[in-house]
């Protein structure tokens, strides 16, 4: 697949890009706001549109095409206010789907966040001390599940720098994974881009923590 990695040049979605170069049955195209990020990409001999999330739908329906598959990583940040919350991780995640759809792209995995299914459900306390960030999310995955699209949400829990180990724990909730709450940043990126060509992960949506399955089989296993 040729595919579309929104939010390239953040910390999950560089690495997305990274393992979609090394995988030979992909190839990754990474979209960016801003001309330095895009150079930077260029010089890696990684295929680049400019684009920004607050740009009109049409704009993403452009930087889209030639696309087979949509990875939508991108985030506001922790430094960002409410506002940007709103445009990048919900406004953001919605425009991006219905670009796909224009586009006439079917396949589009969200990196989410977990927990945030439980948004509107009794959920734990943490849940509310992030401001806007765990509805902007729940209303992105709500908007992605009723779009007729072939998605995968995938909900890491927090998120480290620590070396990838190919190894995880899938639930339906946090509940399920007791004291184990994190999971790195590059096992996050390998399940994005192993999902993407996983049958087993069509039409679906899992927390994620490390744990002690290889990836490959946990996906399998949905």
């Amino acid at each position: 697949m040729n595919v579309l990695v929104i939010g390239a040049h953040g910390s999950v979605g560089n690495l997305v890009v990274d393992k979609l170069q090394e995988n030979s049955q992909h190839t990754p195209i990474a979209m960016v706001r801003k001309k330095e990020q895009q150079e930077s990409f260029q010089n890696q001999g990684v295929k680049t549109v400019l684009a920004d999330l607050e740009d009109p739908i049409d704009t993403l329906v452009q930087a889209a095409s030639g696309a087979d598959a949509i990875v939508f990583a991108a985030g506001s940040g922790g430094s960002t206010g409410a506002d940007k919350t709103m445009f990048v991780d919900l406004d953001g995640a919605v425009k991006s789907v219905e670009a796909a759809k224009k586009a006439n792209i079917d396949r589009f995995v969200i990196v989410s966040a977990m927990g945030s299914q439980q948004w509107l459900e009794p959920h734990p306390e943490w849940l509310e001390k992030l401001g806007p960030y765990y509805p902007a999310k729940f209303y992105a995955d709500q908007w992605l599940k009723n779009s007729g699209l072939n998605y995968t949400i995938v909900r890491p829990g927090l998120l480290s720098d620590d070396e990838a180990k190919d190894k995880i724990q899938v639930a339906d909730t946090p509940d399920a994974f007791g004291d184990q709450t994190d999971i790195t940043r590059s096992d996050v990126a390998q399940i994005v881009v192993e999902s993407l060509a996983n049958e087993h992960t069509k039409k679906k949506e899992f927390d994620v923590v490390n744990g002690d399955t290889k990836i490959s089989e946990a996906l399998d296993q949905l």
